[in-house]
């Protein structure tokens, strides 16, 4: 008997070594364990014979930055979390390949793949805040309101916030950090870092999302957080999937990308994501019934402004 059992798992252990594996760079609550990763990674391996393995960064653009660091050594063969503002400096690398994962959604790019969106948002409890800011000016202005934000250079969130302050204050935006830096708590590498901070009430307000809100009501059961209205518009980011230019496994990468957009896995994404799914089938109608934040109509800076951008921003401390 016990020869049959160490021959049966002598089998399994050799079918399960000649599966193919499937390497996901992402960042860190992507692959947590309230994240989207450990369902999504479930369900692909019943249908894809394989072996799927997440591998975590702080943020995407530290993620980003260590796919460039590898370069054709890299063991990655997608990468989940390239959003709109770091998408041209993503494919002015070369690092990415065309797919041909199948789609419902019309796409008119063919290096990326949106798998979510999302709008930026100050987070704040309104049973401590009484007051909150109706702006971003009044945001960075009052001297009153503990904040904290992601750095611009670890942190996609932090670069989405390093575009809104440019957009909404051009030529005056160093000034604008300086004044903002006065009253700013820390800056964080990540999301996860920051927001953690944040409920620890290390700070009256946060930077994340206009979705982050319905993380609380559906784990703690509760409305106190908020996210505040900004009357100059909220910036919109589009989260992407993108194949590895030299992955040795293509044909996993572009089913991957495809099971991204199943019902299920859009389901999967946006509650445990909590953002805004990129198709509506069969994701919780909490979407449907929040407030509406009016966005801003954004045209994408080149890499080279994106970066004098950052220096200014570094020398604003």
């Amino acid at each position: 008997m016990k020869r049959i059992l160490s021959t049966i798992a002598l089998l399994s252990a050799t079918a399960f070594a000649n599966q193919p594996t499937l390497t996901v760079y992402t960042y860190s609550s992507f692959a947590s364990k309230y994240g989207p990763a450990p369902k999504l990674e479930q369900n692909f391996e019943k249908e894809c014979s394989c072996d799927l393995k997440f591998m975590p960064f702080d943020d995407s653009v530290t993620m980003f930055n260590r796919l460039r660091l590898e370069g054709a050594k890299t063991k990655a063969d997608v990468v989940v979390g390239i959003d709109n503002f770091l998408q041209p400096e993503a494919e002015k690398s070369g690092l990415f390949s065309e797919h041909n994962a199948n789609t419902t959604l019309e796409l008119k790019d063919k290096i990326f793949f949106p798998y979510d969106t999302g709008s930026y948002a100050f987070i704040y409890d309104k049973e401590k805040l009484a007051n909150p800011p109706k702006s971003l000016k009044e945001l960075v202005e009052r001297q009153d309101l503990k904040v904290i934000y992601q750095d611009p250079r670890t942190s996609s969130v932090g670069r989405g916030f390093l575009l809104w302050m440019n957009h909404i204050y051009g030529e005056k935006t160093q000034e604008a950090w300086k004044t903002l830096a006065k009253h700013t708590v820390t800056v964080g590498k990540g999301w996860s870092e920051t927001y953690g901070a944040f409920l620890k009430g290390e700070s009256d307000l946060v930077l994340s999302y206009t979705t982050s809100p319905l993380y609380h009501q559906w784990h703690e059961n509760t409305d106190k957080y908020v996210a505040a209205p900004f009357e100059e518009g909220h910036l919109v980011q589009v989260e992407n999937a993108a194949i590895v230019k030299t992955s040795q496994q293509k044909e996993l990468a572009n089913q991957f990308l495809a099971f991204l957009h199943k019902p299920e896995s859009q389901h999967i994404i946006s509650y445990h994501n909590v953002m805004n799914p990129v198709l509506n089938e069969g994701v919780d109608e909490a979407f449907s019934k929040m407030p509406t934040y009016k966005t801003i109509a954004f045209e994408q800076p080149s890499t080279e402004t994106i970066q004098q951008w950052l220096s200014q921003w570094s020398k604003s401390w």
